[in-house]
């Protein structure tokens, strides 16, 4: 086999690689004589096939298949020869109209890594925003739990409901005069104010007494989740079983108990160590983000076009998702083209720091064990059905990409640790809210990215400074996202008895919040820094 480079521009390489006939015929031979002993034919006895007569049967797909090979491990001993490192999977085209018993010419190009200079990772210098958890913020946090879990009595039976309290009903809901399916229901809990129920539905109740019917009108939303009732005008004719008030919910042992834990300590070491992981994360975050600037600050080297170009393609992907979830999409979207130099800047920022921390994890013996990685590909497997999961695990075996994606995230917490330890670290005491705010101001910096095949969120990447009056999408990767703090899975109130049987008045949810399109890039910028080191296995068929 000939080989020819034509091209070495830049990360750019081609190369013509030359198949002779007599190549491929040898291994049609070889082929043949291999297949033979199994062809079946009549007139012959198993195994006693002439070799001609199968070579003209199966010729022509033995011909392809040995091309096939031939050009697969062509390519591979092209890429060992030239220690090449492809940034992405080699293009593989056949030149012209191939026929057997004529040579084969075949098109290589692809691009290779860059050779990424020695990483500076001295004089790191990093500041850790700590929040330290005290009494008052644990205190707040029972007292959001309090509120959720209110404690209902009856009230009396001369007592009017009003915003606040909780009416329990039976119900038949009509549009024409007609009960439709799922508007009849029996002692649906809900409490005034809520928003549960279809808009005008709540309000109508106020002043009911227990035993009181009564019949409301209410005309369904257009965007309803029920098309037979969207827009439509309804009636409900109700009879009001109970009306109860929110009683005083004391924080006390009981209380602690009826969430399914052992003691109001319990309780409160449970909401300190959540408090502790969210703060935590958020620290973390920010010290990432100081440390990537560095990194990118004193490091720069051409990277691939193909995989910045992957990159920008998997950011604008989503951002053109989310624009499609905004109030107006088509002004969303003409403001995303706008803002489309700033996203491919973004991209190439990823890559290029991707490698580097790539480069730093190799130089310094950074590795994610067999371990760690068969943790990983059963923690992910959990989120397939259990008969899939192990076609899941034999694709993560057989898929180096694939394995990459899957270990980046924890190659890349590894090697930021290295990073973080090798740094001088100064501390510093803030609160929740300057914390937060430290993490916001950054709003304006330049995007912190990370390389390409990462398939987790992450939030360093940034707008330029011109986009900063944009909040962030999500304000850490790694902490918790700063909701309710609740304690563990157990302790969860329990459902009100029969408060869902009835869908068709419960108000239509509508999918969760998209952050708009304008914020995504905050939510993807860890450095993926394995995906860079794996090369892209060619083709197995040319083109």
């Amino acid at each position: 086999m000939q080989t020819v480079e034509t091209l070495n521009e830049g990360l750019k390489r081609a190369y013509t690689l030359k198949i002779t006939a007599k190549d491929i015929d040898s291994r049609v031979d070889a082929e043949v004589k291999r297949v033979a002993p199994q062809i079946r034919m009549p007139g012959f006895r198993p195994g006693k096939v002439p070799t001609n007569l199968v070579r003209k049967m199966h010729g022509e797909a033995l011909t392809q298949d040995a091309l096939n090979t031939t050009i697969q491990e062509g390519v591979q001993k092209l890429i060992a020869e030239h220690k090449l490192r492809p940034a992405m999977q080699p293009s593989v085209s056949l030149e012209g109209d191939f026929a057997p018993g004529k040579d084969a010419e075949v098109k290589v190009e692809l691009e290779v890594l860059p050779d990424v200079p020695a990483p500076s990772i001295e004089g790191l210098k990093l500041e850790r925003l700590l929040v330290p958890v005290d009494e008052s913020a644990i205190d707040a946090q029972l007292q959001q739990i309090a509120g959720q879990q209110k404690a209902w009595e009856d009230a009396k039976p001369t007592y009017k409901a009003k915003h606040g309290d909780q009416v329990t009903m039976d119900f038949v809901g009509k549009v024409d005069g007609v009960a439709f399916e799922g508007g009849t229901g029996e002692a649906m809990a809900i409490e005034i104010g809520s928003g549960r129920l279809i808009p005008g539905f709540e309000d109508q109740i106020v002043g009911v007494k227990a035993g009181d019917e009564k019949q409301i009108e209410v005309t369904f939303p257009e965007d309803y989740g029920v098309d037979t009732l969207a827009g439509k005008p309804a009636t409900f004719d109700l009879k009001i079983t109970a009306v109860k008030t929110a009683g005083e919910t004391r924080i006390d042992e009981d209380f602690a108990k009826n969430l399914g834990l052992e003691s109001l300590d319990q309780l409160r070491g449970i909401l300190k160590s959540q408090l502790e992981s969210e703060t935590g994360g958020l620290t973390r975050t920010y010290m990432k983000r100081k440390l990537l600037d560095q990194l990118a600050a004193g490091h720069d080297f051409p990277v691939p076009p193909s995989m910045v170009e992957a990159e920008f393609n998997q950011i604008w992907a989503q951002l053109e998702h989310e624009a499609s979830h905004e109030e107006d999409p088509e002004a969303a979207r003409k403001e995303l083209e706008n803002e489309k130099d700033d996203y491919r800047a973004i991209a190439e920022r990823r890559v290029r720091l991707g490698l580097l921390l790539s480069e730093i994890g190799q130089a310094n013996g950074i590795e994610v064990s067999q371990a760690e990685m068969n943790r990983l590909i059963a923690q992910a497997a959990q989120q397939y059905r259990p008969e899939d999961q192990q076609r899941f695990v034999q694709y993560i075996q057989q898929e180096p990409m694939a394995a990459a994606q899957l270990r980046a995230p924890l190659y890349e917490d590894k090697v930021v640790d290295f990073l973080f330890e090798k740094a001088e670290v100064t501390e510093r005491e803030v609160t929740r809210e300057e914390l937060e705010a430290a993490i916001e101001s950054e709003e304006g910096a330049v995007p912190h990215v990370h390389g390409p095949g990462c398939g987790h969120d992450h939030d360093h990447d940034h707008k330029p400074a011109k986009k900063a009056k944009a909040k962030k999408a999500d304000e850490a990767d790694e902490a918790p996202a700063a909701e309710d703090v609740k304690p563990a899975r157990k302790a969860a109130p329990k459902k009100e008895a029969k408060a869902e049987e009835a869908p068709a008045v419960e108000k239509a949810e509508a999918p969760a919040k998209k952050a708009p399109a304008k914020k995504a890039a905050a939510k993807a910028d860890d450095a993926a820094a394995e995906a860079p080191k794996k090369k892209a296995p060619a083709k197995k068929k040319a083109d």
